[in-house]
């Protein structure tokens, strides 16, 4: 209430044009643009390879990415904010969800997870968190907080779900939504993840949705063989293994040069992840 909220803090100095735009463009729906980003794979791999044969450390694409998103909202802050009500807030910690199928069937439950950073991990500590989570929400009898939240919410009779539905929507406009409640909902987070290479399928650009305050919503795709051009002045070309990543983000909370220079940053960090062995000593404070 009054622009008061449990999970960011209202940012007064917003510049004017910025300050309109949610009222022009209503729903996230409105507000989304979508971005291809194509990883050459051989830095990964190399990477991955010699942390497995060398160190024993198994890493994958997907602790890569969420690593790097890490770094980069902790160097970038304005990608961490979000827009409820026509206001905007930063929001108090890293967050990224992402689903999990606890068996690669069709009949298997599906689970989200949400998992809280705070910006300065390493790669190593960020890999620890999420391969605890999922190996704790893959078991089939694991009910996580999320899981309790959407079986509370769907007790009620099928034709009161909406009107519940609505009326936590409601609450969270006006920033009354339960501190408990924010804290299991996937819908509540910086960035939301979806792995689509695990089901080997390719990328998607999957929307941000109206409910909760997701900003970016990122889809990793099954890596290929295509042809690249390797050198550009001798019109040399090849095959590169490479995994495209759709980016989906909300154009409420910063100018396009600011999306651009964060996601170059991203595309950095993939390219050499060793980057992101250190941790740095603090994260970068967003404004007032």
């Amino acid at each position: 209430m009054f622009g008061l909220r449990n999970d960011g803090k209202r940012i007064k100095t917003i510049d004017p044009l910025m300050k309109m735009v949610p009222h022009i463009m209503k729903t996230r729906n409105d507000a989304q643009v979508m971005a291809l980003y194509e990883i050459d794979c051989k830095g990964l791999d190399d990477y991955i390879f010699a942390k497995r044969h060398e160190e024993n450390i198994r890493l994958t694409y997907m602790h890569i990415i969420i690593a790097a998103f890490v770094r980069v909202m902790a160097l970038r802050p304005k990608l961490n904010r979000f827009i409820v009500n026509g206001r905007v807030f930063k929001r108090n910690d890293i967050q990224i969800s992402f689903a999990v199928k606890k068996t690669l069937l069709d009949t298997a439950d599906e689970t989200t997870i949400k998992l809280t950073f705070e910006g300065t991990e390493s790669i190593y500590e960020v890999k620890q968190k999420i391969d605890d989570a999922i190996l704790e929400n893959a078991k089939e009898s694991a009910v996580n907080g999320t899981d309790k939240m959407a079986k509370l919410l769907t007790v009620v009779p099928n034709g009161l779900i909406k009107i519940v539905v609505g009326f936590l929507m409601w609450l969270d406009k006006h920033g009354l939504l339960p501190k408990k409640v924010l804290e299991v909902s996937p819908f509540h987070t910086s960035l939301f993840l979806t792995n689509m290479k695990s089901i080997k399928m390719g990328y998607v650009y999957h929307h941000c949705y109206n409910f909760g305050s997701t900003s970016i919503f990122v889809s990793m795709g099954k890596e290929k063989y295509e042809p690249v051009v390797l050198v550009a002045d001798d019109a040399k070309c090849g095959v590169a293994k490479v995994m495209k990543v759709g980016v989906v983000v909300n154009e409420w909370i910063c100018d396009g040069l600011y999306y651009g220079n964060s996601l170059r940053e991203f595309k950095k960090y993939m390219e050499d992840p060793k980057v992101l062995e250190q941790r740095i000593d603090h994260k970068i404070e967003d404004q007032k």
